[in-house]
């Protein structure tokens, strides 16, 4: 069971962009999916990107067009590039791997979007 460490995350104005890491301590490359959550105080945490094995990708609506998950096999390590940044996107963004049947999760990274 891999371990996940999120970074790149930090305090921004609206409409700029981040790039969040995901690395794991093992190799990524059978799983499937890996995924991207997110949790704002008060809410529940929720899905906001996936990505399988073979580089499929699928998003949650509200983040579709401004995110794009990619992974890099070769560097163990899933991204969330986003782009056009608002306040609704603040929220503790956490890495999600599934390995047949376990569940890894990250600790977490901060994103907090000025207005």
């Amino acid at each position: 069971q891999v371990q996940l460490v999120e970074s790149g995350g930090g305090l921004v104005q609206a409409g700029v962009s981040l790039r969040l890491s995901c690395a794991a301590s093992g190799s990524i490359n059978n799983i499937n999916p890996m995924r991207w959550y997110r949790q704002a105080p008060g809410n529940q945490r929720e899905w906001v990107a996936s990505i399988t094995s073979g580089g499929g990708t699928n998003y949650a609506d509200s983040v579709k067009g401004r995110f794009t998950i990619s992974r890099d096999n070769a560097k163990n390590t899933v991204y969330l590039q986003m782009n056009s940044l608002q306040p609704e996107d603040t929220a503790v963004y956490y890495c999600y791997a599934l390995q047949g049947t376990k569940v890894s999760w990250g600790q977490g990274t901060q994103v907090t979007v000025s207005s």
